[in-house]
């Protein structure tokens, strides 16, 4: 049992608590990683604040981490301790229908199928003060070690810069995703950004990357526009610099409107 600190979610609404935790050994099948770094993901902020019904408290969350592997279980073969890996929020078994089907990505196993509170064989490897402490969606990188199943572990290269590509475990690869899988953006094509914080600047990245010829970004807040434009945005425009609608500033701009739009803020009201 190795005792670190975690930030701990005791109960909805209430603040992050940093506390000493007992993390439990790795058994069959599972990995006992180091965490390195972690970033911060929106989405950790709506499970604090109880928005997410399946989420069991209390409970370690954070899903955007980078570590090294510090114990295996028995059976484990694709990492070795010493390796640097991301952990994966949406696991990839390889075995089930999903996976082995090229248009999705959705692993039966993950938490879209069922809640992932505790580890698969329904028990969970943090405790604290005597308590069991909840898993998130088999990451939770908001402690210094923790503990997932293989298949939801990605071996990375040595040489990867922990601080940076944490972010490859949410946020870059939401956004970059979007562009290149999703909307499969074409050479030549005219797309527009709502949101340019860290999923948003990965969505131009991804566009320009598919050879976008127009990226337009769009935010309240100018700051965001300088990088956005290193990035790859050709335009950046301020909602509240315009008394009519953005969507028809973004008409006027193009001639016919974008090809592509993308929205990362998360309100409903830039999708209607």
């Amino acid at each position: 049992v190795i005792r670190c600190r975690a930030a701990v979610a005791w109960a909805p609404g209430k603040p992050l608590s940093i506390e000493e935790v007992e993390v439990a050994p790795p058994k069959t099948g599972e990995v006992r990683i180091k965490i390195v770094a972690t970033g911060i993901c929106h989405t950790d902020d709506h499970t604090l604040k109880g928005s997410l019904s399946s989420v069991e408290f209390p409970v370690i969350l954070g899903h955007e981490g980078a570590g090294i592997v510090e114990s295996i279980g028995e059976g484990v073969t694709s990492v070795k301790p010493g390796d640097k890996v991301i952990p994966l929020a949406i696991p990839q078994c390889g075995e089930c229908s999903f996976c082995r089907n090229p248009e999705s990505n959705y692993c039966q196993k993950s938490h879209f199928s069922e809640p992932q509170n505790v580890l698969p064989d329904k028990t969970t490897r943090f405790s604290c003060k005597g308590k069991q402490i909840h898993h998130f969606v088999w990451a939770s990188t908001f402690a210094e070690y923790t503990v997932v199943p293989e298949y939801a572990v990605a071996k990375i290269d040595a040489a990867a810069p922990l601080d940076k590509v944490c972010l490859l475990g949410c946020g870059f690869s939401t956004g970059y995703g979007a562009a290149i899988n999703t909307a499969k953006v074409k050479p030549g094509s005219t797309c527009a950004v709502f949101g340019l914080g860290g999923v948003g600047l990965s969505v131009v990245m991804g566009c320009k990357a598919a050879g976008a010829s127009r990226i337009i970004g769009v935010d309240i807040n100018k700051d965001k526009f300088a990088k956005a434009k290193e990035l790859g945005a050709t335009d950046c425009i301020n909602p509240r610099d315009f008394q009519k609608p953005i969507q028809e500033v973004l008409t006027e701009m193009t001639g016919h409107g974008v090809d592509c739009s993308f929205e990362a803020i998360g309100h409903a009201d830039t999708m209607v």
